[in-house]
């Protein structure tokens, strides 16, 4: 269901019953582990994550590692000017 470059792809999968025996499938939280940070990015005006992304990881659809690294729920929480946002090491 994920591709192998998602958050979720290796978040365990369970099962839940309701009262009357259907079943639903789910992922399990997926806990963020402290990632090495590798540099610091001072955010100005014209960035966007998934170009922060692609500058950093070579890969724009990964911009949810810079959103993990810096415990943001809102990817747009991070877009504020000045920032100071951690740029984590890829875990491999």
């Amino acid at each position: 269901m994920f591709t192998t470059t998602s958050r979720y792809a290796n978040v365990a999968d369970a099962t839940f019953h309701d009262a009357s025996g259907k079943q639903f499938s789910y992922k399990l939280l997926r806990l963020t582990p402290a990632a090495p940070t590798l540099l610091v990015h001072s955010v100005v005006q014209q960035d966007r994550l998934d170009l922060l992304a692609n500058t950093y990881y070579t890969d724009p659809q990964q911009f949810w590692r810079l959103c993990d690294g810096n415990l943001a729920m809102r990817p747009d929480d991070l877009l504020v000017v000045g920032a100071q946002l951690t740029i984590p090491l890829v875990q491999r």
